[in-house]
This record gives structure tokens, sequence and C-alpha cells, in this order.
């Protein structure tokens, strides 16, 4: 068991995956609930009385994971989906990086799917490097990443805020990658580290998840990014998503309010990125 990580799921209503992954976890874990009505904590708590179960009574996103990230007691902070986990010694070795590299708040891994292990195409692109290694970082900078695949530097998660409440899901990974490397950390990729991932996309509505998503990268564009990508970005996602546009228009008082820009060198590298 590994005392230098805690492992951070959040979760809604999927009490059976949490059956299949939970005993695959090699740290602590504190698991997040956005308001199940299927009994899942309940019976969770009873199953695994080793993880510490937080009720949070509603559905708060992917800020839920703020709350386990608060609660934790180890200097790290591993994050993982309930279909997903790390496979062996790759916290171990994630923590191990963190340790050699103070300068290194985030660490994400390479992400295989389903039982055959295919690699996930954004891995794939982290590997490929598009904007460099830091002399001295333990891998390629990435200025994005998947959520449940990395391991953070609990200090500069909470000192940047972790998860915006307001992107609720899909896609709230940008804005933290930006406003941590913004905070001068290094954001490193490290195919060695290995998270095994089965998503069951059945059942999702698709429709609301483009909506969602085009939301929040116009969003997160009008709070960090400046006027020509935010303009480029308002067409494009609006384009996959029509009724995104009037979902931002209702928050962009709040958008407005707190944007601020990124430090030269954060907005070059993000330009440097194919989405750039």
């Amino acid at each position: 068991m590994n005392d230098q990580v805690t492992v951070v799921v959040a979760t809604r209503n999927r009490r059976d995956r949490l059956f299949e992954t939970l005993p695959e976890h090699a740290a602590p874990v504190i698991l997040v609930d956005n308001g199940s009505d299927d009994g899942g904590p309940e019976a969770i708590a009873t199953a695994f009385p080793a993880v510490e179960v937080v009720r949070l009574g509603e559905n708060r996103g992917a800020a839920a994971r703020n709350e386990g990230v608060r609660r934790a007691g180890t200097p790290y902070v591993a994050f993982a989906d309930d279909d997903s986990y790390w496979t062996p010694g790759s916290l171990a070795r994630a923590a191990a990086l963190l340790d050699r590299h103070d300068k290194l708040g985030l660490v994400t891994a390479r992400v295989l799917i389903g039982p055959e292990g295919r690699l996930d195409p954004v891995s794939a692109a982290m590997a490929a490097a598009p904007i460099g290694t830091p002399p001295g970082a333990p891998g390629p900078s990435v200025l994005g990443f998947l959520s449940c695949a990395v391991v953070v530097r609990r200090e500069a998660f909470l000192a940047v805020g972790g998860f915006e409440p307001h992107l609720f899901v899909y896609g709230e990974e940008a804005l933290l990658a930006m406003d941590m490397a913004a905070a001068g950390w290094w954001l490193c990729y490290d195919e060695a580290l290995v998270v095994r991932h089965f998503p069951q996309p059945a059942g999702r509505d698709d429709g609301a998840r483009r909506r969602i998503e085009a939301r929040n990268r116009m969003l997160t564009a009008l709070l960090r990014r400046p006027p020509a990508v935010v303009a480029r970005t308002l067409v494009s996602a609006a384009r996959d998503s029509p009724a995104a546009g009037w979902d931002v228009l209702r928050a962009l008082p709040w958008a407005l309010r707190h944007r601020r820009r990124l430090p030269p060198a954060v907005e070059a590298n993000l330009a440097r990125l194919p989405s750039g």
C-alpha cells in the first residue's frame, strides 16, 4: 500500500463498476459520491470498510474531486474514475518522480482502453511531445490530460483552486492544466505509468455531452485565451453544438469577471498544440 498517494474517485450511480475497480487500487481511496441514488455509498462502505466514502448529497461533477483532495492526508493525489485503475507499480513510480522533481506539479500516465488494452489517442498525442521537454523534467510537457490518469502534487492542485465547478464535466481538465502551468509547475507525461480504463458509453446522451464539451471549450477560452483564439473557439465550438452558444451567453458575466490572461510562455506553448 502506497503511503504517499491517495486515490480520489468521484462517482455517481456506478456501484457495479466500483465493485470491479476498487479492489485494484494500491493506495488508500477516498470515494466522493455525487448524490447517487442507487445505494452505492452504503454498499461500498459496507463492502470496503477501508475506503473513505464522502457523500456530497448533490452532483458537483468533476469538482467533487476537490473535496477528495482537501481530505487527503498525503502529499500526492491520484485521480481515478469509477471505471479505471492504476496498474501495479505506477503510483509508486509517480510518487518517486514527484519526490525527485520539486517543480513537477502533475504527472500523467499512458491510458490503455478496454480488455484489449488499446492505446488512448490522447496518450499517443502526449508521447509525440509537441511542446518539448523542459531541461531536467522527467518527460514531455503537457497542457491537457485525462482526469483518470494523473497524479497531482496536492499543494499545487489546491493552490490553483482545483477543478472549476462552473465547468461541471467534460473538458474540465484544460483550465486546470493552464492554471497549474501559469503558476510555474511542470506538467509531464510518463509512458511508464499506466492506467487501465474500461468505459461503457452505452446509455449516455451523446448530444448532451457534445453540448457541454462545446460550452466548456468556449468558456475556457473566454477565461484565459487571447481575443483571436476566443473568436476562433466560439465559431468552431458553436458549429459543433449551436445550443452551447446560449449556455455560454448565460455564463458570460461570470466568465468575464474571472478572465485573466496566461503568461506569454504558456500561451505560446498552447499555440504550438494541434488544437491551439
